[in-house]
């Protein structure tokens, strides 16, 4: 624990920098893919002939190792290699991936007689999508957003790879040194990161759910 420490404190602006990359690049993509994948599950849940391709086609996108997309960015974007907004975009790619089938589903999972009952009050469409669907799929949306931050802060670290300055720079580090003090330390600070991402998602579920808190309440 003392190796640590000491490590962390003779180390501490470069970490300092890597930790906000890391954060900047996970909740920036997280945003970015969950902005993208919400009309496209709108869709995939609307026309029920699009769900199959483009499920199919997020899945298919998620397949591709993380190291080809930090690698082939570059090219398709004109981009230099170092450039973090690779890194950004791919990890967006990946969140689309993941959220597609989520907001679908989640969408799909209001009951009918839910929507009934609100077009019977005077909610026309998008009122019933706005006021209604969204907010009774936030537990199911909220979930896989969940499981998309702890993928991207992991994914993330794969980047120091190609040369990206981020957490994933300690990992390197330590396979080039002597002592593995900087992966250890690595590991700590990135599931840290991971649990505090997740602490923040389900606080936000449960601040836009309170009608949850008084089901349970009961």
């Amino acid at each position: 624990m003392s190796e640590l420490w000491q490590y962390f404190r003779d180390n501490q602006s470069d970490i300092a920098q890597w930790t906000w990359t890391t954060v900047w690049l996970a909740g920036g993509s997280l945003v970015a893919g969950l902005i993208i994948a919400l009309p496209l599950g709108w869709v995939a849940s609307r026309y029920k002939w699009s769900y199959p391709p483009l499920v199919t086609l997020a899945g298919l996108l998620y397949t591709i190792p993380s190291i080809v997309l930090f690698v082939t960015m570059p090219g398709l974007l004109g981009t230099k290699v170092l450039d973090p907004v690779n890194i950004l975009l791919a990890l967006t790619a990946y969140t689309v991936a993941l959220l597609v089938r989520v907001v679908a589903d989640g969408l799909a999972s209001v009951s009918k007689d839910t929507l009934a009952a609100a077009a019977a009050m005077g909610y026309t469409g998008r009122q019933r999508l706005f006021a209604v669907q969204f907010p009774i799929s936030i537990p199911v949306i909220g979930a896989g957003l969940r499981v998309a931050a702890v993928s991207n802060v992991s994914l993330i670290s794969v980047a120091s790879l190609v040369g990206v300055q981020q957490l994933g720079a300690l990992f390197v580090r330590g396979s080039q040194g002597v002592t593995l003090v900087p992966i250890v330390l690595g590991v700590v600070i990135i599931m840290s990161l991971a649990f505090a991402f997740d602490a923040v998602i389900l606080l936000g579920i449960r601040l836009m759910t309170p009608w949850q808190r008084a089901v349970r309440a009961r």
